[in-house]
């Protein structure tokens, strides 16, 4: 796996416009600046947690899901530990399918995504026509995305511009385990519980309640990947004291079960796939 300069990011990927650029790289504690490509992402990770920073929005980008960054628009990528791998692959523009490629958005990775992903492992940097059987393999790999792709999780949340909301959620996150609800915080904060609703819809989009379902579910998904928590234990510390409903917000914006997803990335040995990989290519090369 490539340990090169993160500059590539801003003077590699577009310098051949008709190839599809691939790259994998270990992030270390380093983030991305922000730039744009002319081409589109799709960006997939794994060993923990990736912010990535769109204007106003923070996307949370956890492992075994990838994040599609539509080509010219301006993001940064932050890691959430020392340990994230990023797989990114760069796809000219294509004509046709607008109505997923315009969008930025997170999606979870079935297994035959995931085998495709971990196949381009062999591949770094740009990857021409001339290439046949690789491009016409990175190329099925996009063309199946749009069907692959339907369950869009809602993984981001607004970046506040007004300081006492910024003040109020920085509460919201310490004190989340004692449970937040919007009467107290409103006393807390010298608001009616009317006028702190109004500042939340008009400041970032969202009522209170959809933003701090999702703050504790990101949280709880945090917990998940780095502290190897039991369910108990992590819904306990995002303030909910019935497991089954901690459980039935989680798959409602994650897609899957708490324990499911837990299992799923605990299964799921990276070196192990990887070595499998090399193994064939090996033997193909023979």
């Amino acid at each position: 796996m490539a340990r090169i300069a993160k500059d590539y990011y801003l003077t590699e990927v577009d310098k051949l416009p008709g190839s599809i650029y691939c790259m994998h790289d270990f992030m270390g504690e380093d983030g991305i600046q922000p730039h744009q490509h002319v081409k589109d992402q799709l960006l997939y990770t794994e060993g923990g947690l990736v912010h990535v920073k769109v204007q106003d929005t923070t996307y949370f980008l956890p492992a075994r899901h990838y994040m599609w960054i539509p080509a010219g628009l301006k993001h940064s990528i932050h890691p959430g530990s020392n340990a994230v791998t990023m797989r990114n692959l760069y796809f000219p523009k294509k004509q046709g399918d607008e109505v997923f490629s315009s969008q930025a958005g997170i999606f979870p990775v079935n297994e035959l995504l995931l085998q495709m992903l971990l196949f381009t492992h062999q591949w770094d940097g740009d990857i021409l026509p001339e290439r046949e059987a690789e491009f016409g393999f990175v190329s099925a790999l996009r063309l199946i995305l749009p069907q692959l792709s339907q369950n869009q999780l809602l993984l981001m949340l607004p970046i506040p511009t007004d300081k006492r909301l910024t003040q109020i959620i920085q509460y919201m996150d310490e004190f989340m385990q004692e449970g937040v609800l919007l009467p107290q915080l409103a006393q807390q904060f010298g608001f009616s519980e009317r006028s702190l609703s109004r500042l939340f819809k008009s400041n970032i989009r969202m009522s209170f309640v959809q933003y701090h379902t999702i703050q504790r579910m990101l949280k709880a998904l945090k917990l998940l990947l780095d502290n190897k928590m039991e369910i108990k234990e992590v819904a306990a510390l995002v303030g909910y004291n019935s497991i089954p409903t901690f459980s039935a917000t989680f798959r409602k914006v994650l897609g899957t079960s708490p324990s499911a997803y837990a299992k799923r990335n605990d299964s799921f040995n990276l070196k192990d796939q990887l070595t499998e990989f090399d193994n064939i290519l090996s033997s193909n090369d023979k």
